[in-house]
């Protein structure tokens, strides 16, 4: 699995953004009708393919069938509602949120392409209900979750990056480090090379 994990609002931003070296990316669309999600997703979905990026739809599994793309990602709530079998059918993978150890074994009952933890620091752009999970628990999370890959999410940095992969987390899922950047074309290509050097130390 990619060592970095971009998570944007805008396919915009995405067409932005993946250039500069983010080969998997998450498109998280919030509060827009219908009709516009699935322009962004369709648009992000030919975006990603020529850039050769993997793309990961949030939420929106019944636009991600309809629309032929091949990931997407849930949240708890979603998972009570996504059709797992459609999905399957398709050959279209997941990855689930998880907050405590009962969403966790819940999570990896369904057998999804990773299981992502958070928030691991405090986030600023996100309210949640849980705090801070700390790096210990992401050490635990990867002792439960095995061979299933683990994405770490929440107050991320590049300074942060070798205690979170050390802690056992197999990717780095980013927002507000780069959505919040004074140029996050340039935040983006450091994520990139951080992650890669990393990886091949």
């Amino acid at each position: 699995m990619e060592r970095f994990y971009l998570i944007v609002g805008h396919v915009g931003r995405l067409e932005l953004l993946v250039p500069q070296g983010a080969k998997l990316v998450q498109l998280r669309i919030k509060d827009e009708p219908d009709a516009e999600v699935r322009r962004q997703i369709a648009r992000a979905r030919d975006f990603c393919a020529v850039h050769d990026a993997q793309l990961v739809v949030n939420d929106y599994w019944q636009a991600a069938l309809d629309l032929n793309c091949n990931f997407v990602h849930l949240g708890q709530e979603d998972m009570e509602v996504a059709d797992f079998p459609a999905l399957r059918r398709r050959g279209i993978r997941f990855g689930l949120s998880t907050h405590d150890e009962a969403e966790l074994e819940r999570a990896l009952s369904h057998d999804p392409a990773y299981v992502a933890l958070g928030p691991v620091y405090p986030t600023l752009l996100k309210k949640m209900k849980w705090g801070a999970q700390g790096l210990e628990r992401v050490t635990r999370w990867k002792e439960i979750a095995g061979k299933t890959p683990l994405v770490a999410i929440g107050g991320l940095t590049p300074e942060r990056l070798q205690g979170v992969f050390d802690a056992g987390a197999d990717s780095a899922a980013v927002v507000t480090d780069i959505q919040l950047a004074d140029d996050p074309e340039a935040q983006t290509r450091m994520w990139a090379k951080a992650c890669r050097e990393l990886e091949s130390a």
